[in-house]
């Protein structure tokens, strides 16, 4: 018998799992027109895929960090400021929600999306609460 944390699901049970696309910014300037057109249809069809599997729940590409705003909260005071809250060398690109029978489901999913060839995807298990307000 395996196991299992207390409040984790049943192995029966279909989990969520939250892919998070990470890849260096600074790179894709560097990428010809074919290759975005060749990395954006390998985005489509790993889509439909996943989508026909039924193991698609959402997902969506970000814009860039420059883009981004990040809010703090101190002392009551609300304080933002321009770009992300850490300077990394890959940035979160995009990322997708799934559902998967186990971890090991969803890694294999996960090393198919397109950004693992040039970047990192990391999985992590999303908590469902039961008793969430309508």
């Amino acid at each position: 018998m395996v196991a299992r944390m207390p409040g984790t699901p049943k192995p029966e049970m279909i989990m969520k799992y939250l892919c998070l696309i990470y890849a260096n910014e600074a790179e894709m300037p560097d990428f010809s027109q074919s290759e975005k057109t060749a990395m954006n249809d390998e985005y489509w069809e790993f889509t439909a895929d996943i989508r026909k599997k039924g193991k698609y729940l959402g997902g969506e590409a970000l814009m860039p960090t420059s883009m981004a705003t990040t809010v703090r909260v101190r002392s009551g005071k609300t304080v933002t400021s321009d770009g992300p809250f850490a300077e990394t060398k890959e940035q979160l690109g995009g990322f997708y929600l799934l559902e998967a029978n186990d971890l090991n489901e969803a890694l294999q999913i996960a090393a198919r999306i397109p950004g693992a060839k040039t970047g990192s995807v990391e999985v992590r298990p999303v908590v469902v609460f039961s008793n969430q307000p309508a």
